[in-house]
C-alpha cells in the first residue's frame, strides 16, 4: 500500500508515458519473446514489431500503466539479445514532424541567401 502512495506522488520527467520505442532488435525475434522479454515489467496492451524492410528491428511497447514503462526502459536499455544490444527509448510523436519543419525553415533560408548573394 505504501508503494501505491509513493508511485502516485513520484514526479516524473515530461518524456515519460507509457509507449516506448525498441531498436536494434533481432531481425528473427518473435512477438511471444518480445512479450516474455518486456511483461516482466508490467502489463502490456500491445506490441508492434516493423514487417518492412525500413522497420524490422524495431518494435512499440504500449504498457497499461506509466510506472510499467518507466520500469522497462530503466532496466532494459542496453540488455542483450540473442547476441544484439536493444536500445529501448520513451516514444516521442511530435519529434520527426519538428525535424522535418526544422529542416524545411533552413532549406528556405539557404534558398533566401542563395538569391539575396546571387549565388546558384
Amino acid at each position: 500500500m505504501a508503494e501505491m502512495r509513493g508511485r502516485a506522488n513520484a514526479r516524473l520527467p515530461p518524456e515519460v508515458n507509457r509507449i516506448i520505442f525498441v531498436k536494434n532488435l533481432p531481425f528473427k525475434i518473435t512477438a511471444e519473446e518480445m512479450y516474455d522479454i518486456f511483461g516482466k515489467y508490467g502489463a502490456i496492451r500491445q506490441i508492434r514489431m516493423g514487417n518492412t524492410p525500413a522497420t524490422v528491428g524495431k518494435a512499440y511497447v504500449v504498457y497499461e500503466d506509466i510506472f510499467d514503462a518507466k520500469n522497462a526502459v530503466d532496466h532494459l536499455s542496453g540488455f542483450n539479445v540473442c547476441g544484439r544490444y536493444i536500445i529501448v527509448l520513451y516514444h516521442q510523436p511530435g519529434r520527426g514532424k519538428k525535424n522535418q519543419m526544422d529542416q524545411n525553415r533552413k532549406a528556405a533560408q539557404l534558398a533566401a541567401l542563395k538569391k539575396k548573394y546571387s549565388i546558384s
